[in-house]
């Protein structure tokens, strides 16, 4: 093969410039054929990668590449969930330089969260291209970091993804990398679908290590697992990667942490390190069916009331016009732990309706405990219930305050909320049984000095477990209950920190014993006493 500064491109050797004819003969027609026709041999046989001890070496495909290849190729829409470090993100790129290669007329685009990190991918597209024999190269008409074009009219772009990406072009292939990890993924998702959807052959290609749940990548990967969407799975196990078997995995785990090792190579879906309930808490979190529904499915009953049981409902308001929901949790404050028995979640009622909703399910739970975050439109809703339906067991902020109906939302009523559910679920003294309150649990993350829903996610139902959380610090709680939560959580970490400090050469005889009594007597659940001998 003759490579002169007449058929590269730019002076680089390895690069065929536009407009260069290939000499060909028999056996290169029919190599040529073979990598047409199948993009794993192509990739396999031609392309290199680098490896981090052996430098540039042949891209030797596992079976499971084999199979994203023939994936890729058989379907429009495919979504890869892979562990990491699996080499899905090497096979996508060998998979859009040969789609470029032996496509004519195509673009291409490589969008990842940041656009250096696109960059990143399309110069691997580049040291593949560069290690090519001239005869499978079309000739290179434009190549820098951001873009190349080939002389078949076929080219490949890298961006960050962003509303504006790829607005305006017609994009035969999207390239989608890391998409669990994208800012406003949801937003960027909606504004590019046109794009996708405008031509009846665009291909979409999505993958991706799993990062929490509640996400664009995480409702896409469900929807294609259960078939309500077009996308076609991949998924690829840690132990689908030769080498890694469970002695591997062990090692791994004493490096790292078991939870660690199920969020960077289990393919597990939980909350996000920046969640307010930590990740052991998340994963052991289930969700049941209820046992029915009324008001138009909005309301949702896991347990029907008990005659001799105290309940406590907390209400979180909208404004009704289709965006936020308004909503009610129902909890059962007799149980040990308390126990959520029913949920109210609409997006379309008023806040001058809400009160008769609220009225008719707080009576029905034994005329429970009602408390009302009173912000802005929640005051309707206070009023409403208090003066219309003359319902007084309701829960006043002040004594003094003539407007003091529900509780104000302030940073430190949230905070106080927060803490307090926190402790709350993460000592299991809460049990947790509907669906969408585990997916907002889940997808509620930190955001500044304060905690709100992920991007696309909604907290409307986590704001009734804050408010919740907030209520069980208050005297009425204790008043109600008979349970000092405060005191309570104290008492247990005091126990944990004293049960873990070791002695310092002391002699143990006996008579030094920590003495752990949960105590079940009438007006001292979960209390915890500890006695010494000294």
């Amino acid at each position: 093969m003759i490579t002169t500064d007449k058929t590269t491109y730019l002076g680089n050797p390895n690069v065929k410039r536009d407009g260069v004819d290939t000499e060909w003969d028999k056996e290169l027609i029919q190599e040529y054929q073979k990598c047409m026709k199948d993009p794993a041999y192509f990739a396999g046989t031609y392309c290199k990668v680098i490896n981090l001890d052996r430098g540039l070496v042949s891209f030797d495909l596992y079976p499971y590449q084999e199979k994203m290849f023939k994936s890729f190729d058989e379907h429009r829409f495919n979504i890869v969930l892979a562990c990491r470090q699996s080499g899905k993100s090497i096979s996508s790129v060998a998979y859009l330089l040969w789609y470029a290669l032996f496509h004519t007329e195509k673009t291409i685009a490589i969008l990842a969260n940041k656009g250096a990190t696109a960059r990143e991918m399309l110069g691997r597209v580049t040291l593949m291209l560069e290690n090519l024999p001239f005869f499978l190269q079309p000739g290179t008409k434009a190549l820098n970091k951001g873009s190349i074009e080939f002389s078949n009219n076929s080219r490949i772009l890298a961006a960050a993804t962003s509303g504006s990406s790829i607005r305006g072009l017609s994009v035969s292939l999207l390239y989608l990398d890391e998409f669990a990890f994208v800012d406003k993924a949801s937003e960027f998702y909606t504004s590019t679908y046109p794009v996708i959807s405008s031509g009846a052959n665009t291909k979409v290609i999505i993958t991706s290590t799993a990062n929490g749940i509640g996400n664009m990548f995480y409702n896409l990967w469900q929807g294609a697992e259960q078939g309500v969407n077009d996308f076609k799975p991949f998924r690829v196990d840690w132990w689908d990667v030769p080498g890694r078997d469970e002695h591997w995995k062990l090692q791994t785990i004493a490096n790292t942490s078991p939870l660690q090792f199920d969020q960077e190579f289990g393919n597990t879906f939980f909350g996000t390190g920046d969640t307010l309930i930590n990740a052991e808490t998340l994963m052991k979190l289930r969700a049941k069916a209820p046992k029915k529904f009324t008001e138009g499915g909005n309301f949702l009953v896991y347990e029907e009331p008990e005659k001799k049981n105290d309940y406590i409902m907390c209400v979180d308001v909208s404004r009704g016009r289709g965006q936020d929901y308004s909503t009610f949790t129902l909890i059962d404050i007799s149980t040990r732990p308390f126990k959520q028995v029913a949920v109210y979640r609409c997006n379309t009622i008023s806040p001058i309706l809400f009160p008769t909703i609220i009225y008719k399910y707080a009576v029905l739970y034994n005329n429970a405990y009602v408390v009302i975050e009173s912000n802005d439109v929640g005051q309707v809703v206070c009023n409403g219930l208090y003066h219309d339906f003359e319902y007084e067991n309701m829960h006043v902020s002040s004594a003094i305050k003539a407007n003091a109906l529900g509780t104000e939302m302030t940073r430190k009523v949230k905070r106080l909320g927060c803490s307090g559910i926190k402790d709350l679920l993460e000592t299991n003294k809460l049990e947790i049984v509907d669906e969408e309150t585990v997916l907002e649990i889940s997808t509620f993350i930190a955001k500044g000095q304060s905690y709100e829903a992920s991007e696309g996610n909604h907290d409307d139902i986590m704001m009734n477990l804050v408010m919740f959380g907030y209520f069980a610090t208050t005297e009425m709680f204790r008043d109600l209950t008979d349970i000092d939560i405060k005191q309570m959580l104290y008492d247990q970490r005091i126990a944990e920190i004293e049960n873990d400090i070791p002695s310092f050469g002391f002699i143990d005889d006996g008579s030094d014993q920590i003495a752990k009594i949960e105590r079940e007597e009438e007006g001292h659940p979960w209390a915890i006493e500890y006695e010494r001998d000294f």
